[in-house]
């Protein structure tokens, strides 16, 4: 592992002494900081719980400490480990990570010793809300162990920015006094970095006017839309929901969260304007990303489907719409006829006739991404270099980062063939039925050439072409587990054949190569397989994609095994800016030149910016905060004065009942709730456990809460009830819960952020319909008449109802509520009959809810049943009607029931 630097050090020493909740930059090392104290505790002596992981983020910390030689790795808990030597497994000692199901399952049934717990690391502090698991987890914790650590760890500023006091919210839950802020502008970290700055080249890259009129024209319609958005909701008037905002990455996140709340009151127009501004986003995205034959694509896709829909929200109508799909469309190609290039003058029905006359009169244009020169111009630099590099150590890898796999594919094929072939295959895979425009095309650009009007391609791209034809010749040998480092070290024969690798992963569709074009044969690399799209011969280089890897570590561990000297940014990107800076400066003396390339005046520049700003922004408020925040002296639990530890909702103003004993403290049974494992996914126990209700988790079949012997609840929240009303679960739920409980009871739990109501105003449909979900539920308790509805519009609500519904009830008890599953011969006590011919006899004509008990009482089977006169069931069942409809139910046959239906007639 390397040194931690300065800074981190510093943070290091503050965080080890006292315990606290630290806000780093992004980017600047939290899963450093994470991984030293992994280090520090990596020993049998020591117990350490980590939270908030995924698997992809603990497998990369185990890599980096068995890399250092750890011995005592971390453990993973999991399912596969049995119940019954979990504790033994906590007991080895060392850290372990664990998902906070079976960890809250785990303190609940004491399966962990809490009071020999040294410690918890929080990772992604920031998702710690009152409700969630991993806030119920810290409470039991502090219940049970007052001497123990908690250190918390995240690098997402912006997320405290929204609520009031958020930031002191999550110290409350995480049971931490102090808040450690490490900005990008904090004086140690600023200084340090300066002594060891990359050197950066800045190539303000200028758009084409085509590309530049796009944007314009994307500009106006997503203005457009958010005027008619607000003017339809006049609440929106709010500074979120700002132009600068909607080209921001998070504004889907904004929209949603203002939104959401009242989606169900929305009108269909303002609904269709949301999904607007999400296409309007993407073709933001697509103009600076890829290439202009695929941004053609994806206009014309787009208003191909507004055809075939008939819906069209308004936005292709407008001006800037028009301007957009010309510009996009002289891109790519013009049309021979001078009368065509008219904008937008002449009738649609007159345009038409006219194309389909000139369909094949049109020349390619195909523009080239002003970006891609840029980098040919960047990799032509670093080749010669390369040559006079005898100095520093011979030629230096470098590493391309884009945005993503598309973009990275892309580039790949661009440095592989030139811009003019790959956007040729491009265009004709995408618009197939042009491909003789294509081929005269290439034949013009071929006359041109040899007239001397082009300069030749003598760009590195050139030279690898050659290469990667010739590599189709040459044999490749199957290469086992080699890292890149060992590749590079390879004899020049070797280094001949393995010219250009690729990695196993399918290009989409987008990307596929046709049957002409050069595959050069893969083999296997010991690095994650999306990790990287293609490593060329001397200079090693590498594509790499900055998001949408399946590891979130891909990125780091190539840049710490490749060791580029030369990093090509194509796409900007704040986390990966900040993560060579460090990088830079955990290697001093090392050269790193950073080419960072950008649009000049684009979204995408502005993108970037806003990402500083909104972080600067979010750093202020949170130092203003700390200024003035107030935390009180037991904050961290370690003594019994921490309010948030007493498990009593109750308010200290609720006066005794002095009728009572003279108002003495009555002696109450400790309520008990069972709960079924797979709830624990849910924050319902977290609160019921908060209100003084102790929990048993087992595996229940029937039902999810059972709160007294006579009273089951199965919890649905409102998409689990749909689901299971379409899939007739609920059907099965709700007949095994009425056999088995006096009081069968149907939970039907709203999310509190979203509205409470099942279906939208106005849409109450008068007759039943199998569509319908409240008809369905209607049905529901016509089955079932014993079956009780509850509607919550949030947790809290529910447990508060919990709490009520068990007030002078006996406790329920585990072993029979285990023991009951849903074909269960063992029936309670109470109940004597097969349930079978129970279900049968309610099916019959006559019999209900109310005398089917008497019926089973006097009569033995069915088959006794059919013996009875009409009289002997009328006494049975003390209602003539009912007597007589079972009895002609049973003895009437099919041709005197018709006829009897006929004399009523």
């Amino acid at each position: 592992m390397a040194a931690l630097l300065e800074h981190e050090s510093q943070i290091f020493l503050e965080l080890f002494h006292h315990d606290g909740l630290v806000v780093c930059a992004r980017g600047l090392g939290i899963d450093r900081l994470l991984l030293r104290f992994l280090r520090l505790y990596c020993e049998p002596a020591s117990l350490v719980l980590v939270l908030n992981t995924s698997p992809a983020e603990e497998e990369y910390f185990i890599d980096q400490l068995r890399s250092d030689g750890v011995v005592h790795l971390p453990r993973r808990v999991t399912n596969e480990i049995a119940n019954n030597t979990r504790y033994e497994f906590y007991t080895q000692g060392g850290v372990i990570f664990a998902t906070s199901r079976i960890l809250v399952v785990d303190f609940l049934t004491d399966r962990i010793p809490a009071n020999l717990i040294t410690g918890i690391l929080v990772y992604k502090a920031h998702r710690i809300i009152e409700s969630c698991q991993e806030a119920f987890i810290l409470r039991l914790y502090r219940q049970k162990n007052k001497q123990g650590f908690i250190k918390a760890f995240t690098d997402n500023a912006v997320a405290f920015n929204t609520g009031f006091c958020h930031v002191e919210r999550v110290m409350k839950n995480l049971f931490v006094g102090k808040l450690y802020l490490w900005p990008r502008f904090h004086v140690a970290v600023h200084s340090f970095l300066e002594k060891h700055k990359p050197e950066v080249v800045e190539l303000h890259v200028a758009m084409t006017p085509a590309m530049l009129a796009i944007q314009t024209a994307i500009l106006d319609i997503l203005n457009a839309c958010l005027r008619e958005l607000k003017r339809y909701n006049p609440a929106l008037e709010v500074e979120d929901l700002s132009l600068e905002n909607a080209i921001a990455k998070p504004f889907d996140k904004t929209i949603r969260h203002y939104l959401d709340p009242l989606w169900h009151q929305l009108g269909a127009k303002t609904k269709s304007l949301v999904q607007d501004l999400k296409v309007l986003r993407t073709l933001l995205l697509y103009l600076t990303q890829y290439d202009c034959v695929t941004f053609l694509n994806l206009l014309e896709s787009l208003k191909a489907s507004e055809k075939a829909f008939g819906e069209n929200s308004g936005w292709l109508f407008l001006d800037s719409s028009t301007s957009m799909f010309v510009n996009a469309r002289a891109r790519v190609y013009r049309i021979a006829d001078e009368k065509l290039n008219q904008k937008g003058k002449g009738s649609g029905s007159e345009k038409r006739d006219v194309k389909k006359e000139t369909e094949l009169k049109r020349e390619l244009v195909l523009e080239s991404n002003p970006k891609w020169e840029a980098l040919r111009e960047v990799l032509k630099e670093i080749e010669n270099e390369n040559k006079n590099s005898d100095n520093v150590g011979g030629p230096g890898q470098v590493l391309i980062c884009a945005s993503d796999d598309r973009a990275c594919a892309q580039l790949r094929e661009y440095i592989i063939t030139g811009a003019e072939a790959f956007l040729t295959r491009l265009y004709n895979k995408t618009f197939g039925k042009d491909e003789n425009a294509g081929e005269v095309w290439i034949k013009d650009r071929k006359a041109i050439k040899s007239k001397g009007n082009a300069k030749p391609d003598t760009g590195p791209q050139a030279k690898k072409a050659k290469l990667a034809a010739s590599s189709k010749q040459n044999k490749h040998k199957k290469q086992q587990d080699r890292t890149i480092i060992q590749m590079i070290g390879k004899t020049e024969e070797e280094k001949r054949e393995d010219v250009e690798v690729e990695d196993n992963k399918e290009l989409s569709s987008s990307q596929e190569g046709d049957n002409e074009e050069t595959i050069p044969e893969d083999f296997d690399v010991n690095l994650p397989s999306d990790c990287y799209y293609g490593i060329f011969k001397d200079p090693l280089t590498i594509i790499h994609p900055l998001q949408g890897c399946g590891d979130p570590y891909a990125l780091t561990r190539v840049l710490h095994e490749v060791e580029p000297r030369y990093v090509v940014l194509y796409d900007a990107e704040l986390t990966f800016v900040r993560q060579l800076e460090i990088y830079k400066a955990s290697r001093p003396g090392k050269p790193l030149r950073v080419y960072f390339l950008i649009y000049g005046g684009s979204t995408e520049e502005q993108r970037y910016l806003t990402a500083l700003r909104k972080e600067k922004e979010a750093f202020e408020k949170l130092i203003r905060e700390k200024a003035s925040m107030v935390v009180p002296e037991e904050r961290e639990g370690r003594d019994e004065t921490n309010l948030d530890l007493l498990r009593d909702a109750r308010t200290a103003s609720v006066s005794a009942d002095t009728r009572k004993a003279g108002g003495q403290e009555q002696k109450g049974v400790q309520q008990t709730i069972i709960v079924d494992m797979r709830e624990f996914r849910s924050e319902l126990p977290s609160l019921i456990h908060r209100r003084g209700i102790d929990i048993e988790p087992v595996t229940l079949e029937v039902g999810d809460y059972i709160l007294t012997p006579d009273i089951c609840v199965e919890r649905k929240s409102i998409s689990d009830l749909i689901g299971s009303l379409n899939n007739g679960r609920l059907y099965a739920q709700c007949v095994s819960m009425c056999r088995y409980y006096k009081r069968p009871v149907l939970l039907i739990e709203f999310d509190p952020s979203k509205p409470f109501s099942l279906i939208p105003r106005g849409s109450l449909q008068p007759e039943i319909s199998s569509n319908d979900v409240t008809s369905k539920l209607t049905l529901l308790t016509l089955h079932f008449p014993k079956l009780r509805i509850l509607w919550c519009p949030s947790p809290h609500a529910t447990a508060e109802l919990f709490e009520e519904l068990k007030q002078n009830h006996p406790q329920p008890d585990a072993e029979t509520a285990m023991a009951i599953t849903a074909d269960s011969e063992i029936l309670p006590e109470s109940d004597k009959y097969n349930p079978g011919p129970q279900d049968f006899l309610l099916k019959m004509p006559g019999v209900n809810a109310k005398n089917c008990r008497a019926l089973m009482t006097h009569v033995k089977s069915i088959a006794e049943l059919v013996t009875l006169s009409k009289d002997e069931l009328a006494k049975i069942l003390g209602n003539a009607t009912n007597a007589t409809q079972l009895f002609d139910f049973i003895h009437l046959t099919y041709a005197e029931a018709l006829a009897k239906v006929k004399s009523k007639r």
